[in-house]
Parts: structure tokens; sequence; C-alpha cells
């Protein structure tokens, strides 16, 4: 059965004369936010009515929540969020020495558990993991982003972006052919963006919840019908550090407001 996503996708292809398959320039590259309408601009800008704030708040409380046989907090390594936090969600996925391979801030913060709490790993979209993904996020609100600068990273980027280009599933179509392509159309009612992923995790009016990057990439994958890599996958890991990588130097939102 044919889904309303792809047929939705065949549409605006079909009104598209060329796909360009080209990277957006650097000083062209605009985030999600510039794409949508007041109303949802207003959201996102008041923390009183961003429902990803709710999400935010407890995450704070997790952090200072004492977990696992190690009885430690993340406060009690970390300190003061706002101050020991700052920047570091612009530089993830991040390299791991020991794992010799880039991590996601949710996979960070579940070898911590592990690590450091011997506490057991918070499931992938879970609520809490979502929580203190944003809390931690939330610290580097403003700062600009920076994954991707690590050398050893750069395998991994290329990996990530020859994701990002490779065309996939039923309707044979790369992520580059709507969000470099065909950016400000609309499909199905809704704004194509550029896809830079400033504000994640992010409350999407859709999900009527918070979400992260992956689910959004496994979205976009079921949506040209394609199979989607597990959560975790190294595949979604190299995507996530590609579009980040590809939004250098834009600033952090999160958490951001989408509809």
């Amino acid at each position: 059965m044919i889904s309303w996503r792809a047929i939705a996708v065949a549409t605006l292809l079909a009104t598209t004369p060329a796909l360009l398959a080209g990277e957006i320039p650097l000083d062209a590259r605009r985030s999600g936010y510039s794409f949508m309408g007041p109303d949802t601009r207003a959201m996102q800008d008041d923390d009183t009515s961003n429902p990803g704030m709710l999400f935010v708040l407890d995450g704070e409380a997790l952090w200072m929540k004492k977990e696992g046989s190690g009885d430690k907090a993340c406060a009690d390594c970390h300190g003061d969020a706002k101050s020991s936090m700052k920047g570091v969600a612009a530089r993830y996925p991040a390299f791991d020495k020991a794992l010799r391979r880039p991590v996601t801030l949710d996979q960070r913060i579940n070898l911590c558990r592990a690590n450091h709490q011997d506490a057991p790993p918070l499931p992938f979209e879970s609520h809490d993991i979502l929580a203190l993904s944003a809390f931690v996020a939330h610290q580097s609100r403003g700062a600009a982003i920076t994954a991707g600068d690590d050398p050893q990273l750069k395998p991994f980027v290329e990996q990530g972006r020859h994701l990002f280009m490779q065309r996939e599933g039923q309707l044979n179509l790369a992520c580059t052919n709507c969000h470099d392509d065909n950016f400000d159309k609309r499909l199905a009612g809704s704004p194509i963006t550029q896809g830079q992923p400033t504000g994640y995790p992010l409350y999407r009016l859709e999900w009527q919840t918070l979400g992260s990057l992956e689910r959004r990439l496994r979205s976009c994958m079921t949506g040209v019908r394609a199979q989607a890599y597990d959560y975790g996958a190294p595949e979604l890991v190299a995507l996530e550090l590609y579009l980040m990588s590809r939004a250098h130097g834009m600033p952090m939102e999160t958490p951001a407001v989408r509809p």
C-alpha cells in the first residue's frame, strides 16, 4: 500500500525539472527556524510556551539524581551544568578514544552511566534519555556548532556525506534531493528545510513530544520507503555527524520546535 508521504514525495518530484544534487554553500545555510511560520517561531522563542522546556526541566532533576550501584549523580562529576556543559553538545557526535569511533550525546550519557554510575543504559527515545540530552544541549543554546573539527572524525564525516548523497528506498531518493535541491518548497503542506540539525532534541508538533535526530532520520528513511537503520547504528551516527559538521558555525537552538 502506498503511503500519503510517498505520494506527496512523488508529486513534489514530478513538478521539479531536475535534481541538482549539490551541497548548499556555507553562506547560504539556514536553520529550520527560518522556514517556520510565526506561531511556531513564537512557541520556540518563549521558554514558557516551548513544550520542549518541560523535558529540559526534567533533565535538570535527573542531572542531580543519584543513580546505579555507584550512587552518583551527573552533578557529582560535572558540577553545575550551566558552566561545565556549555558548548559540549555543539561538538557532538564526538570521537571516543576507547571505542575508536564517534558517539552521539545520547550514547555518551549512557557510557557515563555504565562507566561512572554503574547504572543500566537508558533506552533510545525514552523520556529520561531525551530529558538529559535536552538539558545538556540546552546549556549550549547560542553556541556555534563545531562537530567534526576533530581530525580523527574525518573518515566518519565522509561516510555520513556518502550516506546523505546515496539514493535509497523504493522512491530511489537521497537526503540531498530534498534538503539541498528542493528546500523552500512544501511537502504535504509542510516546509522542506535544509535539514540543519541545530535544535535537537526538538519538540515536533506532529509527534506531540520531544525526539532525537535519529528519530527524524529514521522517519525520513521510512518516507522514501527504505529500511531504517536501528537506533545507535554506525550509519545513523555517521549521518548525524555529517549533518552537524554541515551546520558548522550555526548556533545551537535546543530545544527547537518544528511542525
